[in-house]
């Protein structure tokens, strides 16, 4: 059993896999978790988790940060089953979380309802609800209909609240797999049975998980040179490490050729299932307005926000099933189905920013227009094998193996650590508290600023 201490961090770290924690604090306690049990560390590991802990909060004079240390969460129904609570009497005991949970929320919404004869979905203000008759002959005839109403109307809003809350957890969760994989669904006892692993999977998830930067060049590379230190120790004891927990994150070929064909199947299937609910959200963001798919420019009444989550968790979901399929064998699959890469809206001034500076659209940009959108392809209404996907890199002057289109890509080579900047909408500001100042004052947010923000700056 591990010491008070010991547990105490593994827990911490474990809730950092959910969590937007900066690499730097991870690092932090990493490196305490190690003293905790007495581990004599190797001078490079030391050395790169010295690196990384020195830009810790605790190490800081101000000990803050502007940015949100949390995934965005919705809004629940606490104030809806409150209310609920007043008006009905079947409501059952409301727990603290009751609000954030839709099966308890629907059970609520069904319990109350039987109370004037609704039941779920009967949300028509015209048809469903009763008259003067029909409350009489339900036994309501007591409640007046301004009563009944006030209750009718109350069990609709939760119902579309309901609808909202799963939508938004739904998209949480994808903004979650999309930055950090399956990590963050990694059960504490299979996370925590080796502290190498623990550290290796905790540190590279919070790398992951940084926001992206406003640039006109490539974003900062998640595999550096603290993750490859913390690797080495796992390639050190193989015969310890639970490889298959690594795999969550991290699906290199050295990985997944060390897990069994039993838990890479699971994890197939796992990753088959979420391809499946990205491709509804894209397709949803893609009914409410076609995008300009020949550039990926977002334009007015474009769900960019939904679109960019999506298709963050889309590639990164892709990469994991070409992995999974070429160590299992089954890369023949791929010659049938071939699923494409699908690119992030991209807002006007940063494509103008690109063509200012010499350059233009991606590559891939372009062989994704050329090919079939994923929901079509899914569901076989139109095919993609790998020999179209070939053939569409080529004419666009592309490697397709070599690019990732039609194979695993290559295990990335380690960055030098560079250390979290504060960010302001996407822009590095170099002090977190004028960065929140900054934020407060509408700056870099695409909107005008009030009057007093314009006077501060």
């Amino acid at each position: 059993m591990p010491s008070p201490a010991v547990e105490r961090l593994l827990r911490e770290l474990h809730a950092s896999l959910s969590l937007r924690k900066r690499p730097e604090d991870v690092a932090h306690l990493i490196r305490d978790l190690y003293a905790a049990e007495h581990i004599d560390l190797d001078p490079a590991t030391d050395s790169a988790l010295a690196k990384a802990g020195e830009h810790s909060l605790r190490n800081q004079w101000h000990g803050y940060t502007s940015m949100l240390e949390d995934f965005a969460r919705p809004v629940g129904a606490q104030r809806q089953l409150a209310r609920a609570a007043s008006l009905f009497t079947s409501v059952p005991e409301i727990l603290n979380d009751a609000g954030d949970d839709p099966a308890q929320i629907e059970a609520v919404i069904r319990r109350v309802g039987e109370e004037i004869y609704r039941a779920l979905g009967q949300n028509d203000f015209g048809m469903d609800r009763l008259d003067r008759a029909g409350r009489a002959d339900a036994g309501l005839g007591d409640m007046s209909k301004r009563q009944y109403n006030k209750r009718f109307r109350l069990l609709r809003r939760m119902e579309a609240k309901l609808s909202r809350l799963v939508h938004e957890q739904r998209r949480r969760e994808v903004t979650i797999t999309g930055k950090g994989a399956f990590a963050h669904a990694l059960p504490y006892e299979e996370f925590a049975a080796d502290t190498d692993t623990a550290a290796f999977i905790a540190y590279v998830t919070a790398r992951g998980y940084m926001r992206s930067i406003f640039t006109n060049g490539r974003q900062r590379q998640v595999y550096d040179e603290v993750a490859d230190a913390l690797f080495q120790r796992l390639r050190v004891n193989p015969e310890r490490t639970r490889w298959y927990a690594i795999a969550h994150a991290h699906p290199t070929a050295e990985v997944l050729e060390r897990v069994s064909d039993e838990e890479l199947t699971r994890l197939l299937v796992r990753w088959n299932r979420f391809l499946r609910e990205v491709a509804e959200l894209l397709e949803d963001a893609w009914n409410r307005r076609p995008l300009e798919r020949d550039t990926m420019i977002v334009r007015r009444g474009n769900d960019s926000s939904t679109w960019n989550q999506a298709a963050q968790a889309w590639n990164t979901a892709r990469v994991h099933w070409f992995a999974l399929l070429t160590e299992l064998g089954e890369e023949d699959v791929l010659d049938r189905i071939c699923l494409g890469k699908v690119p992030r809206l991209m807002a006007a001034d940063v494509a103008y920013w690109h063509r200012m500076s010499g350059g233009g659209l991606h590559p891939d940009t372009y062989i994704w227009a050329e090919l079939p959108l994923p929901w079509e392809v899914l569901r076989g209404e139109k095919g993609c094998p790998r020999s179209l996907v070939e053939a569409v890199c080529a004419r666009h002057g592309v490697d397709a193996a070599a690019d990732g289109w039609t194979r695993p890509r290559r295990a990335a080579e380690a960055v030098a650590f560079r250390r979290t900047p504060e960010l302001v909408h996407g822009v590095a500001v170099a002090d977190p508290l004028m960065a929140s100042a900054l934020r407060s004052a509408g700056v870099f947010s695409g909107k005008g600023k009030h009057a007093a923000a314009q006077e501060w700056l």
